[in-house]
């Protein structure tokens, strides 16, 4: 890393100035929730005349969309080189930019993965009454090139979900609460992302140890999250009033600890047939299968299948004909007889799992 670029600092300056001062290759995730270049005209007030507190700060003004554009070149081109080949980057943005964006993050040579839409559970209502409710914002996840092999925690996402694969479609709340970094009772940044966003592209698309990179990092909340879930992280911010909160808040971040971050979800599980029962000797050819109420039973043949009521099969084939589905788990519908007691076959599979190997 560049001597004057430290890791796990909040840096302040010029995001590309900062990022020419990276090596090829050195980061593993980055996060860039860009200037929107909203383009608001004059100020906004609610129905009862209170003045809403909108994106108005200098540091998100153009002065032409061509501009902008040269901008978002810049820091993309950037990002490309600094990023490790198989990592990945994520950009937030709203209509008035994002659609820009994505041309030229395709033009610079990143690989589209998804676009994420976060839906806004509690969005700011269209005062004016002029047009749809702006409830969400559209985040774009892209590789370095076609062939990266990106990091996914597929399983653990699914098991975030409630064992349901998670959609493109996230709903999280806009930040508010004790969460929202504030200065003499008001919000110290008018864009500050919850950290839940963070916590979930964080958590799907890095591990823990990774460098993640945060060009604009404003009041942190990429910092604290990164360091909250044991990423090591670089900020940049050239509001130097943003780089004061973000340090402070992220002094304030504990770690997770580490043992609770070593996606077990994602380590494949063994499998095991009934078969391998036979061969340790758990199951011995000749012996009975019961159901548990021990209505039905079935003889245990030599080659693992059972047979009943002139039926051969396997485990789940004859418990299906059994119960008459289509189809039907085995292991929870089978138990053995030890020591008087009945000991699902499932049971002997936990204990297969648990014991020592021979190698």
């Amino acid at each position: 890393m560049s001597a004057t670029v430290k890791i796990n600092e909040i840096h302040h300056g010029d995001a590309i100035e900062l990022l020419k001062q990276l090596p090829d290759n050195s980061t593993d995730l980055i996060f860039a929730d860009p200037p929107y270049n909203l383009q608001l005209k004059g100020d906004l007030f609610r129905p009862d005349r209170s003045k809403v507190s909108a994106v108005n700060d200098h540091w998100d003004k153009f002065g032409s969309f061509r501009s902008y554009d040269e901008f978002t070149e810049a820091w993309l081109h950037e990002c490309h080189r600094v990023m490790k080949n198989n990592g990945s980057i994520w950009v937030i943005g709203t209509y008035h930019n994002i659609f820009r964006v994505g041309t030229i993050l395709q033009n610079t040579g990143f690989w589209i993965l998804n676009d994420i839409v976060w839906i806004k559970t509690n969005p700011m209502p269209n005062f004016r009454g002029t047009r749809f409710n702006n409830a969400h914002e559209t985040l774009i996840w892209a590789t370095k090139s076609m062939t990266s092999k990106y990091t996914f925690h597929y399983r653990t996402m699914k098991s975030f979900n409630d064992d349901l694969q998670m959609r493109s479609d996230w709903l999280i709340p806009i930040c508010n609460g004790a969460e929202r970094v504030k200065e003499n009772g008001r919000k110290a940044h008018s864009t500050q992302k919850p950290e839940e966003l963070l916590y979930r592209i964080i958590l799907a698309s890095s591990n823990p140890g990774d460098l993640v990179l945060d060009p604009f990092a404003g009041s942190g909340t990429t910092a604290a999250v990164a360091k909250r879930l044991g990423r090591n992280f670089i900020g940049f911010e050239r509001e130097m009033n943003y780089v004061r909160l973000a340090r402070e808040r992220v002094e304030k971040t504990d770690p997770i600890n580490s043992q609770l971050l070593e996606y077990r979800a994602e380590k494949p599980r063994i499998r095991v047939s009934f078969g391998n029962l036979m061969e340790r000797g758990y199951i011995k050819p000749g012996e009975y299968l019961f159901s548990v109420d021990m209505k039905y039973r079935a003889e245990v043949q030599a080659d693992a299948s059972l047979f009943y009521n002139g039926e051969t099969g396997s485990i789940h084939h004859i418990s299906a004909l059994i119960t008459g589905r289509e189809s039907y788990n085995g292991w929870t519908f089978w138990y053995v007889q030890r020591e008087k007691k009945m000991v699902s076959i499932d049971e002997l599979r936990q204990a297969y799992f648990k014991a020592p190997k021979d190698h």
